[in-house]
Protein backbone atom coordinates (compact mmCIF):
# COMPACT_ATOMS: atom_id res chain seq x y z
CA UNK A 1 0.00 0.00 0.00
CA UNK A 2 1.19 3.55 -0.77
CA UNK A 3 2.80 5.26 2.27
CA UNK A 4 0.70 8.40 1.92
CA UNK A 5 -2.46 6.31 1.84
CA UNK A 6 -1.35 4.53 5.02
CA UNK A 7 -0.85 7.93 6.69
CA UNK A 8 -4.34 9.01 5.62
CA UNK A 9 -5.83 5.73 6.87
CA UNK A 10 -4.00 6.16 10.17
CA UNK A 11 -5.30 9.71 10.55
CA UNK A 12 -8.87 8.51 10.01
CA UNK A 13 -8.38 5.60 12.43
CA UNK A 14 -7.02 7.84 15.20
CA UNK A 15 -9.78 10.43 14.74
CA UNK A 16 -12.42 7.73 15.12
CA UNK A 17 -10.72 5.97 18.04
CA UNK A 18 -10.23 9.16 20.07
CA UNK A 19 -13.52 10.87 19.26
CA UNK A 20 -14.67 10.71 22.91
CA UNK A 21 -11.25 11.20 24.54
CA UNK A 22 -10.50 13.64 27.37
CA UNK A 23 -9.83 17.11 25.94
CA UNK A 24 -6.09 17.12 26.60
CA UNK A 25 -5.52 13.74 24.97
CA UNK A 26 -7.95 13.91 22.06
CA UNK A 27 -7.51 14.10 18.28
CA UNK A 28 -6.44 17.73 18.46
CA UNK A 29 -3.56 16.78 20.79
CA UNK A 30 -2.52 14.18 18.24
CA UNK A 31 -2.80 16.71 15.43
CA UNK A 32 -0.58 19.21 17.25
CA UNK A 33 2.02 16.54 18.01
CA UNK A 34 1.90 15.33 14.41
CA UNK A 35 2.49 18.87 13.13
CA UNK A 36 5.24 19.50 15.69
CA UNK A 37 6.94 16.23 14.73
CA UNK A 38 6.92 17.07 11.03
CA UNK A 39 8.38 20.51 11.81
CA UNK A 40 11.18 19.10 13.98
CA UNK A 41 11.89 16.25 11.55
CA UNK A 42 12.86 18.73 8.82
CA UNK A 43 16.10 19.37 10.69
CA UNK A 44 16.81 15.75 11.68
CA UNK A 45 18.06 12.68 9.82
CA UNK A 46 15.00 10.50 10.34
CA UNK A 47 12.55 8.24 8.54
CA UNK A 48 9.62 10.58 7.92
CA UNK A 49 7.16 7.71 7.50
CA UNK A 50 8.02 6.31 10.94
CA UNK A 51 7.85 9.79 12.46
CA UNK A 52 4.36 10.42 11.09
CA UNK A 53 3.00 7.00 12.06
CA UNK A 54 4.57 7.22 15.53
CA UNK A 55 3.19 10.71 16.12
CA UNK A 56 -0.29 9.70 15.01
CA UNK A 57 -0.37 6.54 17.12
CA UNK A 58 1.65 7.61 20.18
CA UNK A 59 -1.45 8.15 22.37
CA UNK A 60 -3.86 5.72 20.73
CA UNK A 61 -4.55 4.21 24.18
CA UNK A 62 -2.86 6.32 26.87
CA UNK A 63 -2.31 4.08 29.90
CA UNK A 64 -3.70 6.71 32.30
CA UNK A 65 -7.13 6.08 30.78
CA UNK A 66 -6.74 2.28 30.84
CA UNK A 67 -6.02 1.57 34.51
CA UNK A 68 -2.29 2.07 33.95
CA UNK A 69 -2.04 -0.73 31.38
CA UNK A 70 0.83 0.23 29.05
CA UNK A 71 0.38 -2.75 26.74
CA UNK A 72 -2.90 -1.66 25.13
CA UNK A 73 -1.50 1.16 22.98
CA UNK A 74 1.23 -0.92 21.32
CA UNK A 75 -1.26 -3.79 20.82
CA UNK A 76 -3.84 -1.57 19.07
CA UNK A 77 -1.12 0.00 16.91
CA UNK A 78 0.23 -3.44 15.96
CA UNK A 79 -3.17 -4.75 14.91
CA UNK A 80 -3.96 -1.62 12.89
CA UNK A 81 -0.59 -1.44 11.12
CA UNK A 82 -0.72 -5.14 10.25
CA UNK A 83 -4.01 -4.53 8.45
CA UNK A 84 -2.30 -1.71 6.54
CA UNK A 85 0.40 -4.20 5.46
CA UNK A 86 3.17 -2.16 7.06
CA UNK A 87 6.54 -3.94 7.28
CA UNK A 88 7.15 -5.84 10.51
CA UNK A 89 10.32 -3.87 11.25
CA UNK A 90 8.38 -0.60 11.13
CA UNK A 91 5.58 -2.01 13.28
CA UNK A 92 8.13 -3.05 15.92
CA UNK A 93 9.69 0.42 15.76
CA UNK A 94 6.31 2.12 16.23
CA UNK A 95 5.48 -0.13 19.20
CA UNK A 96 8.82 0.74 20.80
CA UNK A 97 8.13 4.43 20.28
CA UNK A 98 4.71 4.17 21.94
CA UNK A 99 6.16 2.18 24.86
CA UNK A 100 9.00 4.61 25.52
CA UNK A 101 7.65 8.08 24.75
CA UNK A 102 6.12 8.76 28.16
CA UNK A 103 7.70 11.07 30.74
CA UNK A 104 6.60 8.71 33.52
CA UNK A 105 7.90 10.89 36.32
CA UNK A 106 11.29 11.26 34.67
CA UNK A 107 12.94 8.86 37.12
CA UNK A 108 13.09 5.67 35.09
CA UNK A 109 15.45 4.35 32.45
CA UNK A 110 14.17 4.51 28.88
CA UNK A 111 14.70 1.05 27.35
CA UNK A 112 14.67 2.07 23.69
CA UNK A 113 15.87 5.01 21.67
CA UNK A 114 15.93 6.10 18.04
CA UNK A 115 16.14 9.43 16.19
CA UNK A 116 12.46 9.05 15.31
CA UNK A 117 11.49 8.56 18.97
CA UNK A 118 13.52 11.65 19.91
CA UNK A 119 11.61 13.76 17.38
CA UNK A 120 8.17 12.50 18.47
CA UNK A 121 9.06 12.74 22.14
CA UNK A 122 10.04 16.39 21.68
CA UNK A 123 6.85 17.06 19.72
CA UNK A 124 4.76 15.49 22.47
CA UNK A 125 6.60 17.34 25.23
CA UNK A 126 6.17 20.67 23.46
CA UNK A 127 2.42 20.14 23.66
CA UNK A 128 2.77 19.67 27.42
CA UNK A 129 4.31 23.12 28.01
CA UNK A 130 3.49 26.73 27.17
CA UNK A 131 -0.06 28.04 26.90
CA UNK A 132 -1.53 24.80 25.59
CA UNK A 133 0.37 22.80 28.18
CA UNK A 134 -1.14 24.94 30.94
CA UNK A 135 -4.63 24.53 29.47
CA UNK A 136 -4.20 20.75 29.16
CA UNK A 137 -2.91 20.46 32.71
CA UNK A 138 -5.90 22.22 34.25
CA UNK A 139 -8.28 20.39 31.92
CA UNK A 140 -6.94 17.03 33.11
CA UNK A 141 -6.93 18.19 36.73
CA UNK A 142 -10.62 19.07 36.39
CA UNK A 143 -11.28 15.74 34.67
CA UNK A 144 -9.76 13.98 37.71
CA UNK A 145 -11.49 16.36 40.16
CA UNK A 146 -8.17 17.52 41.65
CA UNK A 147 -7.77 20.80 43.55
CA UNK A 148 -6.04 23.55 41.59
CA UNK A 149 -3.60 24.30 44.38
CA UNK A 150 -3.03 23.51 48.04
CA UNK A 151 -0.08 25.30 49.67
CA UNK A 152 0.09 22.55 52.30
CA UNK A 153 0.88 19.85 49.72
CA UNK A 154 4.42 20.14 48.34
CA UNK A 155 5.48 18.78 44.94
CA UNK A 156 7.22 15.39 45.00
CA UNK A 157 10.28 15.61 42.77
CA UNK A 158 11.50 12.06 43.40
CA UNK A 159 8.49 9.99 42.42
CA UNK A 160 8.79 6.48 41.10
CA UNK A 161 7.00 5.70 37.85
CA UNK A 162 4.16 4.09 39.80
CA UNK A 163 3.85 7.03 42.20
CA UNK A 164 3.74 9.43 39.26
CA UNK A 165 1.03 7.40 37.51
CA UNK A 166 -1.11 7.20 40.66
CA UNK A 167 -0.58 10.77 41.89
CA UNK A 168 -3.65 12.73 42.98
CA UNK A 169 -1.85 15.92 44.00
CA UNK A 170 -3.04 19.45 43.11
CA UNK A 171 -2.68 20.58 39.52
CA UNK A 172 -0.10 23.28 40.31
CA UNK A 173 2.22 20.57 41.66
CA UNK A 174 2.31 19.03 38.20
CA UNK A 175 4.24 22.05 36.93
CA UNK A 176 7.12 21.17 39.27
CA UNK A 177 6.81 17.41 38.93
CA UNK A 178 6.83 17.47 35.11
CA UNK A 179 6.21 20.61 33.04
CA UNK A 180 9.10 22.75 34.28
CA UNK A 181 11.47 19.79 33.89
CA UNK A 182 10.79 19.23 30.21
CA UNK A 183 12.90 22.10 28.82
CA UNK A 184 16.08 20.33 29.92
CA UNK A 185 14.90 16.94 28.65
CA UNK A 186 14.42 17.94 25.01
CA UNK A 187 16.37 15.91 22.47
CA UNK A 188 16.60 18.03 19.32
CA UNK A 189 17.94 21.51 18.55
CA UNK A 190 14.53 22.64 17.26
CA UNK A 191 12.74 21.18 20.28
CA UNK A 192 15.11 22.92 22.68
CA UNK A 193 14.64 26.28 20.96
CA UNK A 194 10.84 26.14 21.07
CA UNK A 195 10.83 24.80 24.64
CA UNK A 196 12.78 27.80 25.99
CA UNK A 197 10.06 30.28 25.06
CA UNK A 198 7.24 28.06 26.33
CA UNK A 199 9.11 27.46 29.59
CA UNK A 200 9.38 31.21 30.21
CA UNK A 201 5.65 31.56 29.58
CA UNK A 202 4.90 28.95 32.25
CA UNK A 203 7.17 30.68 34.75
CA UNK A 204 5.36 33.96 34.08
CA UNK A 205 1.99 32.22 34.53
CA UNK A 206 3.03 30.78 37.90
CA UNK A 207 4.19 34.18 39.13
CA UNK A 208 0.83 35.67 38.19
CA UNK A 209 -1.05 32.71 39.70
CA UNK A 210 0.65 33.06 43.10
CA UNK A 211 0.18 36.83 43.09
CA UNK A 212 -3.54 36.43 42.53
CA UNK A 213 -3.80 33.56 45.01
CA UNK A 214 -2.14 35.66 47.70
CA UNK A 215 -4.21 38.77 46.97
CA UNK A 216 -1.37 40.90 45.59
CA UNK A 217 -2.50 43.82 43.47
Amino acid sequence: MDKQQIILNTEAFVKTTLKNAEGGHDWFHILRVWNNAKLIAKNENVDGFVVELGALLHDIADSKFHDGDESIGPKIAHEFLEKQQVDDSIIIHIKNIISNISFGGGNFEQKFNSPELEVIQDADRLDAIGAIGIARTFNYGGFKNRPMYNPEISPNLNQSKEEYKNSETPTINHFYEKLLLLKDKMNTVTGKQIAKERHLYMESFLTQFYDEWNGKL
